[in-house]
Formats: structure tokens, C-alpha cells, sequence
């Protein structure tokens, strides 16, 4: 039975993950070198070291989270300690929240950071796809269906806009959003909750406008139309994220010979990885980076399409956006298409928290991706089997 479970893995899904996260690892030991010694003060190896231990948990993460039935994350036993003790994690944080970037984001505990937004995501995948999958004959019932799993969405997004951390709470909208209309619902009902949606964010809107506002957000929106003009100053980022773009052409500069990670892009190890990538390897290393997210979001979405568990479907279609909306947040941000929001790339960028949400993320849509693999097979042989019995019964009528 194990032997037949181990078999029914995409192992294509696998080896994907596995290979971007490798591929992450030694380019965070590339691009944070210089960053390490200069702003830091620690070895020119202290960001690799530290995440090839994340990536160790992750990977344990990972493994025991692929193996363990994700029907079971359905149960209110398991959704009623997960909601409670991300609520907490992040009411937790006005108190005891270090501040990084303006925001009040992360717990520090010494030897690493939380950051307590990245797990929320993944809550709120699996709430959001286990309560419209058991509500499914509600789903067009706007009080019934509609309505309630939506309290805990409301409270994470006004926590974390309250942080403030706008870039996730965007984030975690837009993949509400793909598990909703993911789940069946009428055309009115969408209607509907666009609606109420605006009415509830109008008073968040008026409370935090200073803060939206802000002279230093407005000018990551003017600085899109020519970061040179200002190269020195609001534009530093995109400018220099620019020419490391410009600079590596088809082949790029060579491994560990980028320029503008020498003091010049300000998180060469985070926000500005796929940068470093692009000088340094190229159109090679970026398409590589690309087509390998492309690849794991669509299977994702593929397997949500091929599960005939609702429950299975919304978690696949759920993590496969995630992955792909933050890949594309970042990637747009770099490139200048929306403004800098300090959303790491997806199994690339350093960061514990990242990685770890990552494994529980990508071992929950592996573990889908078995059961999709093993239901399909084992009603594929059923189906034979009662068509090979059928046959049978119509040769000895006939003879």
C-alpha cells in the first residue's frame, strides 16, 4: 500500500520545487557576499549559512507534510487552533513586533525572525478552501455560503493593514479572491462581495490615508515613469536594479560577478535577487527562474482542476496563485511595471519564515497532487475491471 502511495507523487512537481529552491541557495550565497561584510558586519557566508539551515528545516517541513492526509486539515479540530493562534501571532505583534521597513511586522527570537503575515497565508488558504468546500451547497446562498467564512479574511487583512504592511495584505486579498472565484459562486454574488468590500475598506481607507499616502509611497509611483531622473535618490533602487538587468544580456556576467550587488541594490539577498540573476546569468538564469514557477504554479492549478475533492481543488488552486501572485509582485516590482513592495521571490529569495511557509505550501500541494494521482488510477482500473465483467456477461448471454 505504502510502495503504491510512494507512486502516485508528481514527482515532476518535486523535482521542480527542489531544483529553484537549490538554484535560490547559491544565489543567495552570490548576491549577499559584499552585503554581508559592508552593511552587516558578519562573514561574507552568513546569509548562505543561515539559509541552507532554513532550507534543511524547510525541506524536513517539507517531507513530513507530504506524507500527512491533507483531509484531515478539514476538520474543525485542526481549522479552530490554526485560526485562533494566527489571530494571536498577529495582535501579538502592536505589542511585542519589531519594526522593519515602517512596518511592525516580525518577532525577533534571537537566532531567527517571524514574520507571522507569511504563515496567515496559508491559513487562510486552507480555512477559506475548507469552508466553501463543506459549504458548497450554499455557495449561491449569499448569508449562508457566502457570508461567513469570510469574518476570519476580514480580520487578518485589517491586522496586517494596520501594521502597516500593505504589500501583504494585497497579497492576501488577491488570493482570497482566487479561492472565491474558484469556488463556484455566482456572477451576483461576486457582485455582491466586490461591493461590501468597498464599504468596508472605505473607513480602513480614511483611518490609515496618512499612511497610504505618504510622501515616501507616492514617490515609488512617480519614480516608475523614469527612476533615472532622480537616480541618486528615489530612484536609486530601480535605477541600479535596471542597469543589473541591463547589464547581464544573454549570457549574463558570470556567476558571482555582478556589480550592482556591491553596495548598489539594497537587498541583493531579498527583494532584488532575480537582479542579481539577470547580470550575473543572464537571460539563461532569469528564463530558468520563470519557466520553473510557471511550471509548478500551472501543475498546481492543473491538479485543482483534475481533484474531485472540492476541498483538495480550492487548497491547489489556492497555493499554485499564491506562488504565482508573489512571483509576479516581485518580478513587476524590479522591472518597474508597479512599485517596490518588499515581496520576496518565491523559493529564491533568502528568508526563514519565506522557506518554511514554502514547505508547508508546496508539501500540501504535493500530498493533493498523490491523492489526484491514486484516485484517478484506482477509478481508472474500477472502470476496467466493470467493463471487462460487462463484456463477459454479453458473452454468455450470446452463447
Amino acid at each position: 500500500m505504502f510502495k503504491k502511495i510512494l507512486k502516485s507523487y508528481d514527482y515532476s512537481l518535486i523535482i521542480a520545487i527542489v531544483l529553484l529552491s537549490l538554484f535560490g541557495l547559491v544565489m543567495v550565497y552570490s548576491s549577499s557576499i559584499a552585503s554581508a561584510v559592508q552593511r552587516y558586519h558578519v562573514s561574507s557566508d552568513y546569509f548562505y549559512q543561515k539559509q541552507k539551515i532554513y532550507l534543511i528545516v524547510s525541506g524536513l517541513v517539507f517531507i513530513i507534510i507530504a506524507l500527512f492526509p491533507y483531509k484531515i486539515m478539514k476538520s474543525t479540530k485542526f481549522l479552530l487552533p490554526m485560526v485562533s493562534l494566527s489571530i494571536l501571532g498577529l495582535l501579538g505583534l502592536f505589542v511585542f513586533g519589531q519594526v522593519r521597513g515602517n512596518a511592525q511586522s516580525w518577532y525577533d527570537i534571537g537566532f531567527i525572525s517571524i514574520q507571522p503575515a507569511e504563515f496567515v497565508k496559508i491559513s487562510l488558504i486552507i480555512y477559506l478552501s475548507a469552508v466553501y468546500a463543506k459549504k458548497q451547497a450554499y455557495i449561491n446562498k449569499f448569508n449562508h455560503g457566502v457570508l461567513p467564512p469570510l469574518a476570519y479574511l476580514v480580520i487578518v487583512l485589517g491586522l496586517i493593514a494596520f501594521q502597516p504592511d500593505f504589500g501583504t495584505a494585497l497579497i492576501i486579498g488577491l488570493i482570497a479572491g482566487t479561492i472565491i472565484l474558484s469556488s463556484g459562486m455566482n456572477i451576483k454574488n461576486i457582485t455582491k462581495l466586490i461591493l461590501l468590500g468597498v464599504i468596508l475598506i472605505s473607513p480602513v481607507f480614511l483611518v490609515l490615508q496618512d499612511e497610504i499616502f505618504s510622501e515616501k509611497r507616492l514617490q515609488r509611483f512617480e519614480v516608475l515613469s523614469n527612476p533615472f531622473e532622480d537616480e541618486l535618490n528615489s530612484g536609486f533602487h530601480l535605477a541600479n536594479s535596471y542597469i543589473a538587468i541591463g547589464s547581464g544580456g544573454v549570457n549574463g556576467l558570470g556567476l558571482g560577478k555582478s556589480v550592482q550587488k556591491l553596495g548598489y541594490l539594497p537587498e541583493s539577498h531579498t527583494d532584488f535577487i532575480m537582479a542579481v540573476i539577470a547580470e550575473e546569468l543572464g537571460v539563461w538564469g532569469v528564463s530558468f527562474v520563470i519557466l520553473t514557477i510557471g511550471y509548478i504554479v500551472l501543475r498546481g492549478i492543473y491538479l485543482g482542476i483534475r481533484c474531485n475533492d472540492p476541498f483538495g481543488s480550492l487548497l491547489a488552486i489556492g497555493i499554485s496563485s499564491m506562488i504565482g501572485i508573489q512571483s509576479f509582485i516581485n518580478l513587476a516590482g524590479i522591472s518597474g511595471i508597479i512599485p517596490l513592495t518588499g515581496v520576496p521571490l518565491p523559493f529564491v529569495s533568502y528568508g526563514g519564515s519565506s522557506l518554511l511557509q514554502l514547505a508547508l505550501a508546496s508539501g500540501i500541494l504535493v500530498n493533493v497532487s498523490m491523492f489526484v494521482k491514486y484516485e484517478n488510477k484506482y477509478k481508472q482500473k474500477h472502470q476496467e475491471k466493470n467493463n471487462n465483467h460487462q463484456d463477459g456477461n454479453v458473452y454468455q448471454f450470446r452463447t
